[in-house]
């Protein structure tokens, strides 16, 4: 991200400081986990359909009091939704699955620091957007000839997709290469349009939300967005024209 565009996050849930990129120790959720404490008195198949009816802000409420399967619960929620959020960015789904788990080791570390003032989505998708820029950053240390920018706006395979003479290929196998051509698409678009383009149109954020976990303006938001929409969408007719299933 250009330092001009650079802005710090601001959320009104108080997120921890993620700017720094170092890792908690793995251990602290294993060898000092929470201990187990009953939330209300009642058998164990009781709490667990508790746990799975009550909202993630009061889900939130017992994890702090200790409760580990509270943290499971929370896990079991929302690691599909934060792997595919940090693939989006890095393109890298190995890669994507680790960061995930230092997602909710920084959620867990950080449970007191949590305040119900915001939906906790909102926190937690903070945690992982700055997660996946520092990746971005990282990557760019090690590779250290090419500038931030251009890992920004290239990352992932760019390569061009080109029409054959063979066969088409079966719908699934189809709808596979669409996904693949139109992820390629997006990691080239600018930083400031994808990240936002991400958070609205895949992981299905309010326009509030975006304005909290990007720190920008709710104006700007809906700016970059259909700027991003039309860009993506500049990119995509040359190579899937008419293609309906592409939607």
């Amino acid at each position: 991200m250009r330092p001009s565009e650079s802005k710090p996050i601001r959320s009104k849930v108080d997120p921890p400081d993620l700017t720094s990129g170092e890792p908690e120790a793995a251990d602290k959720v294993t060898s000092e986990g929470p201990d187990k404490r009953p939330m209300e008195p009642g058998n164990a198949a009781d709490d667990i359909l508790q746990l799975n009816a009550i909202a993630d802000e009061d889900l939130m409420g017992v994890i702090v009091q200790g409760r580990e399967d509270a943290f499971e619960e929370l896990v079991r929620r929302y690691r599909g939704k934060i792997i595919n959020l940090v693939h989006r960015f890095i393109n890298d789904r190995e890669r994507a699955q680790e960061l995930s788990q230092e997602v909710f080791l920084r959620v867990f570390v950080h449970r007191k620091r949590y305040r119900r003032s915001g939906k906790f989505s909102t926190w937690i998708y903070t945690i992982a957007v700055n997660l996946a820029k520092n990746e971005i950053r990282r990557k760019v240390r090690l590779r250290g000839q090419m500038s931030l920018d251009a890992l920004l706006e290239m990352t992932g395979d760019s390569a061009p997709f080109f029409a054959d003479d063979r066969p088409k290929p079966d719908r699934r196998t189809h709808q596979r290469e669409v996904e693949r051509i139109v992820t390629t698409a997006i990691s080239t678009l600018p930083p400031k349009y994808r990240e936002v383009l991400i958070l609205r149109d895949i992981q299905q954020l309010s326009y509030e939300e975006i304005e909290q976990v990007v720190g920008i303006p709710g104006g700007t938001v809906r700016s970059r967005i259909n700027r991003a929409r039309q860009a993506l969408k500049e990119r995509l007719e040359p190579i899937l024209g008419g293609d309906k299933d592409a939607v």
